[in-house]
């Protein structure tokens, strides 16, 4: 029951709050002629071109890896980014790529971050993964008030989370946990071990408080559906599929899917899909079961984003930006916003910043369905 550290109130004067360094330049739309580049050939078809609506200003510094949004209540959409190296969170304008403020900075304390990875946001409470301090940070938007503390004594090297409502008040968080044997030589524990690989919360909400139970764990310790090196997972209740990125390319980069309760079903999306190494993964969902699986391959030149059918796993296309690369984290808001009046896909974007792409702009290019309607 202690996997959670309900946190005082007047812990939230104790944040590393909002540390404004001067502001970078504002983003700006990608320039270049995509028709001009050669695009790579993935399973079968030619990708193409999607042309990003902006890329954040490049702060390198950071090492952006993953992004989530939270809408204002104003309707303002803040784009939340992880920054591994200054340990910092990255807040952008959702709708413009503009940059609004850094928040938090090294260390244990609440609202202070040990290389953050994975984030994920319900409601106003932002969830944050820090691998180097072993737990996930709950903390409320808009002021980053901390929360709580989720798994510190028992995630070795948590990476990325998927959360689900299961009930009113009630959510469920998957965090995966990619702990080696030897994390200089990338050794992998022995493979009975690898049933710890995704780690089960059951969070509820008590006012402003968040209590939670560590609900146990789950991973296949067989050769084919072990997961060797994860980081990215992402759920569909209604078709009772988990998505999880398997990114050890000794093995086959791929995704693997299981259902909710974690039992590896013997399917893995089709390796020959990915030709470097196996990322992001976000939901399309529409309320009839149909929608799309959105997939990245973190190509060094360029990131191949790739798109399957939600119900049957189907290979639907594959589309690049123009210079989105180096992809980790993807987020697809599909609510709408002044800009984006369809959603937009966000993707980390080569370490130091991130792309935002129109939805409408992707269902145009791989001829699929803009809206649920």
């Amino acid at each position: 029951m202690n996997a959670l550290r309900p946190l005082p109130a007047l812990l939230a004067l104790a944040l590393a709050a909002c540390a404004h360094s001067p502001a970078p330049p504002e983003a700006t739309p990608p320039e270049g002629d995509p028709s001009s580049r050669p695009m790579p050939n993935v399973f079968g078809a030619d990708s193409v071109p999607v042309r990003e609506s902006f890329l954040t200003a490049p702060l390198p510094e950071h090492e952006i890896d993953s992004v989530a949004t939270w809408t204002a209540p104003g309707g303002e959409v803040w784009l939340i980014a992880t920054g591994k190296q200054t340990h910092q969170l990255v807040v952008y304008d959702g709708d413009t790529g503009d940059w609004k403020l850094t928040v938090g900075g090294p260390g244990q304390a609440p609202g202070q971050y040990n290389r953050p990875n994975g984030i994920a946001v319900f409601g106003d409470l932002v969830f944050v993964v820090e691998r180097d301090n072993h737990r996930v940070q709950v903390q409320r938007l808009p002021d980053f008030a901390p929360v709580a503390i989720i798994g510190a004594d028992v995630l070795r090297s948590p990476y990325g989370l998927w959360l689900r409502e299961t009930a009113p008040g009630e959510l469920e968080m998957l965090v995966t946990d990619s702990f080696m044997a030897d994390y200089r030589t990338e050794t992998l524990p022995p493979m009975h071990e690898l049933d710890q690989r995704v780690r089960r919360f059951h969070l509820r909400l008590e006012g402003e408080a968040l209590v939670a139970t560590d609900a146990g764990h789950f991973g296949d310790t067989t050769e084919e559906g072990a997961l060797r090196m994860v980081e990215s997972i992402a759920g569909d209740p209604l078709h009772d599929r988990l998505l999880i990125a398997e990114e050890d390319v000794r093995v086959g980069t791929t995704l693997r899917v299981y259902d909710l309760a974690g039992n590896y079903l013997g399917q893995n999306l089709p390796r020959e899909t990915f030709r470097a190494q196996a990322e992001g993964v976000a939901l399309f969902a529409c309320a009839d079961g149909s929608g799309y699986w959105i997939t990245t391959d973190q190509g060094r030149d360029l990131t191949l984003f790739h798109v399957f059918d939600r119900r049957e796993l189907g290979y639907l296309g594959t589309f690049t930006g123009e210079q989105a690369a180096m992809t980790d984290g993807i987020w697809l808001d599909a609510t709408g916003s002044r800009e984006f009046p369809y959603g937009a896909l966000y993707a980390a974007h080569d370490d130091a910043g991130v792309a935002a792409f129109d939805w409408q702009d992707i269902a145009r290019a791989l001829r699929i369905r803009r809206s649920c309607d």
